[in-house]
């Protein structure tokens, strides 16, 4: 049986697993996140029901595809990806909501739940720049963008 080769990626280990802790984070808020998102898409009712549906509908869709993302780069850096609702509980800043939940609060807490995924993404960002590891700064980057413009969108709702 051929033994499997240590990972020679061009990253020190302890850079991978700082760099995967981080994404690890950011995994589980952006899952907490879309399962918030998808759960509000359900819920949404009042007035402004089918603008936040749909706009709900396209921002948990592209969250979804983007847990893929996060979790593959923790994968290629050599570590398991955090897969389960008590891993995600425990690493995630963003609160979890229960009961009904008016409209207006939706978009509140998904304005917050947005930028919590970018503030985590911005903390992992300079230990993978540090690193010299581009994927990552890459998606990063790129999952910032689409959550800065999601929160804008949702916060333009609530203006009068």
């Amino acid at each position: 049986m051929s033994k499997i080769s240590p990972i020679n990626i061009g990253i020190a280990e302890q850079d991978r697993k700082e760099i995967a802790d981080g994404l690890a984070r950011m995994l589980a808020d952006t899952y907490t996140l879309y399962l918030k998102t998808h759960n509000f898409h359900w819920n949404v009712t009042g007035p402004m029901f089918q603008t936040l549906h749909l706009m709900f509908m396209t921002q948990y869709t592209e969250t979804w595809n983007a847990v893929d993302l996060v979790a593959e780069r923790i994968r290629a850096l050599g570590y398991p990806a955090p897969g389960s609702y008590k891993e995600f509980a425990a690493l995630t800043c963003i609160k979890e909501s229960t009961g009904s939940v008016s409209a207006k609060d939706m978009i509140n807490q998904l304005v917050a739940g947005q930028e919590a995924v970018v503030r985590t993404a911005r903390e992992v960002l300079p230990i993978a720049e540090k690193a010299g590891d581009q994927p990552t700064v890459d998606l990063l980057s790129a999952r910032m963008e689409v959550h800065e413009k999601n929160a804008w969108m949702l916060r333009s709702l609530l203006e009068e």
